[in-house]
């Protein structure tokens, strides 16, 4: 009968009172269920005095044929759901890094002074490579170039395993002698 009132559009001072009165009925329950819902006293009160507002301001869409009491707990759950989500929303900003530091990420590829290094330093090691002799330089490019094995390798230059082994550590060692004295 009061939420017929206070759906009346006409007499506004009648309107106001249907109102006060819906009010006074069922903000207690309408209270408990919303701090119940959220566990926060002042937001709860908060949201107690929103959903009656929005329910007022939206009475056109109040049906009659039910209860007021669960259209304004339905008012009040979806309210604390969006409360519940604006906190949610509120705590991933407050840990969230600043905007400026999301720019000064570094790039995982490489910047154009090492790129320039790179292929410098590949130059120099395509020098010495180039500059052993011949059967150190064999052994090196099969055995570390191509993944041979020491016995296929061996097998391919017509030489022993241990001979294979032998070249490719002089061949190492002179490699990293050369690149230490050619700065690039």
């Amino acid at each position: 009968m009061l939420a017929a009132r206070a759906l009346a559009s006409g007499e506004d001072a009648g309107r106001d009172d249907a109102c006060r009165l819906l009010l006074g009925r069922h903000r207690d329950a309408v209270y408990r269920f919303v701090r119940a819902q959220i566990d926060d006293a002042d937001a709860a009160l908060d949201l107690t005095q929103e959903s009656f507002i929005a329910a007022f301001a939206h009475m056109a869409r109040y049906d009659s044929a039910r209860p007021f009491r669960f259209w304004i707990m339905r008012i009040a759950l979806n309210k604390c759901r969006d409360w519940r989500r604006r906190r949610a929303v509120r705590h991933f900003f407050t840990r969230a890094r600043p905007m400026e530091e999301g720019l000064a990420v570094a790039d995982s590829a490489p910047g154009p002074d090492a790129e320039v290094a790179g292929r410098q330093a590949l130059r120099a090691a395509r020098r010495a490579i180039d500059a052993l002799p011949e059967g150190l330089r064999s052994v090196l490019l099969l055995r570390t170039i191509e993944g041979m094995a020491q016995g296929d390798v061996a097998t391919l230059l017509g030489i022993s395993e241990k001979a294979v082994e032998t070249r490719l550590y002089r061949a190492r060692a002179k490699l990293n002698e050369m690149l230490a004295q050619d700065p690039a």
